[in-house]
């Protein structure tokens, strides 16, 4: 792996979530470098690192109201030249929402629940 092809971005507002996620992918793939942001805004500033996959929270709750979510940032991505590999992680069951990230770009739309962490590493192994 070079040094862009396995660094992974976690976009998540949920410090424990994030923290446990970047653990056990770590633990599954220990040539990973994982770097977590509970804001989009935080994301996109640092994106000059090149990241291969960001895994996006649909969600990103904050008390400023200009930060951006999900699809917000999907969108902002996007506008890259060159943008990595986006997998979206939500609490969102609806399939109106999981469209409408898959239509902007989401290479997979994952439900956090029990299998999520092993759905999230399986996609990363086939895309990194």
């Amino acid at each position: 792996m070079n040094q862009y092809k396995n660094k992974v971005f976690i976009v998540d507002d949920e410090p424990l979530f994030s923290m446990m996620l970047s653990d056990y992918l770590t633990q599954h793939n220990p040539s990973l470098k994982v770097k977590s942001f509970m804001s989009g805004e935080a994301c996109l500033e640092a994106l000059y690192e090149n990241p291969a996959l960001i895994i996006l929270d649909h969600y990103l709750s904050s008390s400023n109201s200009v930060h951006l979510n999900g699809l917000d940032m999907l969108s902002e991505i996007k506008k890259m030249k060159s943008h990595p590999v986006v997998v979206m992680l939500s609490g969102q069951e609806s399939y109106y929402t999981a469209a409408k990230a898959i239509g902007l770009g989401v290479l997979h739309y994952v439900i956090k629940d029990e299998e999520a962490f092993e759905k999230v590493n399986s996609i990363i192994k086939a895309n990194i």
